[in-house]
């Protein structure tokens, strides 16, 4: 008896993380439509957006499964790949990529003693530069090599605005029954 309690506990698991995981995704979707119909964050400066749809990432990585943020990741990829092609899928692959694991490797290293705040921080930028290397390989230039800079403050900027957005969803995830 109790080994199909166990059973049955664990299916409604299995399926309270499919669930969870396929609303994250799609909140990633309707982030990213919003995101893409607004100017770049840095005027003058193209293709340098806040990251509304890491939002969703983050939450998973913080607050559910590691497994679930690279589910969610790859799936982003996907979307962007089917709507908008290869290269701003791989874009998008290889900074959802670079980000989730600077984060991971950070929350192992300090575990409680770093806050949202800065890992956040520390996935833009590292987003930014793995879609740097996408970039870099893709079209053979050192030259491309210079915008680092501008990266590297839209990374900080950009993790600042994602962790705060984070911190006034909470309260929405928490009513959803998703904290």
């Amino acid at each position: 008896m109790d080994n199909n309690i166990d059973k049955s506990s664990n299916s409604i698991k299995k399926t309270k993380g499919l669930v969870l995981t396929g609303l994250l995704f799609a909140i990633a979707i309707v982030l990213s439509i919003i995101e893409n119909s607004l100017p770049s964050v840095v005027i003058g400066v193209s293709g340098v957006k806040l990251g509304l749809s890491n939002i969703a990432v983050m939450y998973a990585l913080f607050f559910l499964t590691k497994k679930q943020a690279f589910i969610i990741a790859f799936l982003k990829s996907f979307f962007v790949f089917s709507t908008r092609g290869a290269i701003a899928g791989a874009l998008s692959l290889t900074g959802g990529l670079m980000s989730l694991i600077i984060m991971i490797v950070l929350m192992l290293i300090f575990k409680k003693k770093i806050s949202y705040l800065i890992i956040s921080i520390f996935g833009a930028i590292f987003h930014n530069i793995g879609q740097l290397l996408a970039v870099s390989i893709i079209y053979t230039s050192i030259y491309i090599w210079a915008y680092l800079p501008v990266l590297l403050l839209a990374g900080v900027l950009a993790g600042i605005g994602t962790s705060t957005l984070l911190k006034f969803v909470l309260p929405a995830f928490k009513k959803l029954g998703l904290k």
